[in-house]
């Protein structure tokens, strides 16, 4: 099976049609990685199929637990290289998404995929996600955050949940043992104003990996003294 052929069979799997376009956008996408990775470090897998599997098969698993159809607004939240934001608004371009990463040569890279590929609707925001959080221009202005192997889930819910909406979710793609980390969480959860819906295992195609998403629905506002300063969240998690 070529690597064409193992990106599509695969997302089908995840119940993600592509059509030829898309497929081509992937593809874009993994060479612009490959090419400043050289220059800057974006991700320790480069060989072309164990992107695919690792990053954007790995990214599309949130399609399986989660409909994206009805969402508009998404924020990523330390996208890093653009997982799992990027595959997602590939494969779903009706998604408005907005890409943070707190470095700026990632974010010129973000910007030259999205311009490369041609996606439109598509904002890179340079920035902590502590003081983004506080801003009334992204403030609970987001139906769907996503997030890919960021932190703790409870820092992790101060970076992510003052950017959603009432109503809206959070997907955290998460290690397959996500159990204690769900536990030493439920304080910062409630705080913060979340829910936890669900926690799905998957498997990942082509491959003998597997993994947790964990979606949260925002059912409170977040109080306004959150997300705290930039570094406290880490440093002090609320437990």
């Amino acid at each position: 099976m070529d690597t064409k052929e193992m990106l599509q069979k695969g997302s089908q799997q995840l119940g993600v049609i592509l059509n030829e376009e898309q497929i081509n956008q992937f593809f874009k996408y993994y060479e612009l990685l490959v090419s400043w990775n050289e220059k800057m470090n974006l991700t320790a897998i480069t060989e072309e199929k164990e992107v695919i599997i690792k990053h954007f098969l790995d990214c599309l698993t949130v399609a399986k637990e989660f409909d994206f159809a009805p969402s508009t607004h998404l924020i990523d939240i330390g996208t890093g290289a653009g997982f799992p934001g990027l595959p997602l608004k590939i494969a779903y371009p009706h998604l408005e998404i907005t890409l943070v990463d707190s470095l700026q040569k990632r974010i010129r890279f973000l910007e030259t995929v999205t311009e490369e590929l041609g996606l439109m609707q598509v904002q890179c925001i340079h920035g902590r996600a502590e003081e983004l959080g506080q801003s009334p221009v992204y403030r609970e202005q987001y139906d769907l955050c996503v997030s890919r192997a960021v932190a703790h889930l409870s820092v992790l819910y101060e970076y992510t949940l003052p950017f959603i909406a009432q109503g809206g979710y959070f997907l955290a793609l998460k290690g397959p043992d996500v159990v204690q980390e769900l536990a030493e969480s439920e304080k910062a959860l409630g705080l913060l104003g979340g829910k936890h819906i669900q926690t799905s295992t998957l498997s990942l195609p082509y491959s003998d990996i597997t993994h947790s998403i964990v979606r949260i629905k925002k059912d409170r506002q977040t109080p306004t003294q959150y997300p705290r300063k930039a570094g406290i969240p880490s440093k002090k998690p609320i437990v």
